[in-house]
């Protein structure tokens, strides 16, 4: 008998062991998902910005989510289809989470690239983790002391490189926007955590890409009538293929299954390096500079990221 007791037990705390490794190597994967989502959606501030003086903001969104739509379709739409009964059934979420994470956050986001810069967009954005924070604190989750810290930490960095190594600010309309964008993103975020475990990623990624497009047709119209089409050139083509396949299909895809792994306020976290990303993507493309001030704001976002994305073993 105390043979058999002791070979459960051994096997109990063999199954714990296996669950704590099966947790980790999760939450892994979640960080690493969120930051290939991050490191793509840098890449679309520069993109968006590009566009600016070519496209039309409403064009240029719903354009990319007709083209995220048909990257998606071959692998989502058969999904999609057997799934129908259950979509319609939470149209209601589903159509909520459409109106915050695609119609409204990148449409305000391509306001903003009118009048703001790349790198200011990338750095307001990265206000949304903060957002995202208290949204699951109100949900009941606890932050603990280490993430709570990490977030303020990187906080401070990304104030700093707004600032331009000074804690005063100079915003313009178009930083305006983006912080709007940057609460419609965190809302966003906020609302995948209550997604139906039933209804699959793809099926839901493929859903609120149509949903967006629909959504935006009425306001797609109203520009053409107004503003005219825009010329496709490889200026114009270009950048909405990357922002309608990699920043919608593969970030969005990449983001969603980061926050069903990891939570929206952990997920949030690694949204921080945004910043970095574009700043280092402003040097290579732009050859913008970065000086004293900017250094020491990334070492501050990328300190507080490692510190609030550790798991305690």
């Amino acid at each position: 008998m105390a043979v058999t007791d002791r070979a459960r037990t051994v096997s109990q705390e063999q199954q714990q062991s296996d669950s704590g490794r099966g947790k980790r190597g999760a939450a892994g994967v979640g960080v690493l998902l969120a930051l290939l989502a991050t490191v793509v959606w840098s890449g679309s501030f520069v993109a968006t910005r590009g566009m600016a003086g070519s496209v039309p903001p409403v064009q240029a969104v719903f354009w990319r989510w007709i083209i995220a739509a048909l990257a998606v379709a071959p692998l989502a739409a058969r999904q999609a289809w057997q799934q129908r009964a259950l979509i319609r059934r939470h149209l209601g979420y589903i159509s909520l989470a459409t109106l915050f994470g695609v119609t409204l956050y990148n449409t305000l986001v391509h306001q903003a690239g009118l009048t703001t810069s790349a790198s200011n967009m990338g750095m307001i954005m990265a206000a949304s983790p903060v957002i995202m924070a208290l949204y699951a604190r109100l949900g009941g989750e606890r932050l603990g002391i280490r993430r709570t810290s990490g977030m303020l930490l990187a906080a401070f960095g990304v104030l700093f490189l707004v600032g331009d190594g000074s804690l005063g600010f100079d915003f313009t309309a178009g930083d305006l926007w983006m912080f709007g964008a940057a609460l419609s993103f965190a809302t966003y975020s906020a609302l995948l955590k209550r997604k139906p475990a039933e209804i699959g990623g793809l099926a839901f990624l493929f859903t609120t890409f149509v949903l967006g497009a629909l959504m935006l047709a009425p306001a797609y119209a109203v520009s053409l009538h107004l503003q005219g089409g825009f010329e496709a050139t490889a200026g114009t083509v270009g950048p909405l293929l990357y922002v309608g396949v990699f920043s919608s299909a593969v970030a969005f895809f990449a983001w969603n299954k980061a926050i069903s792994l990891i939570g929206a306020a952990r997920a949030g976290v690694v949204y921080y390096l945004q910043p970095v990303c574009v700043a280092g993507l402003g040097l290579l493309l732009l050859g913008e500079r970065t000086g004293p001030a900017e250094l020491l704001s990334m070492a501050l976002i990328l300190g507080g990221v490692g510190l609030a994305s550790v798991t305690r073993r």
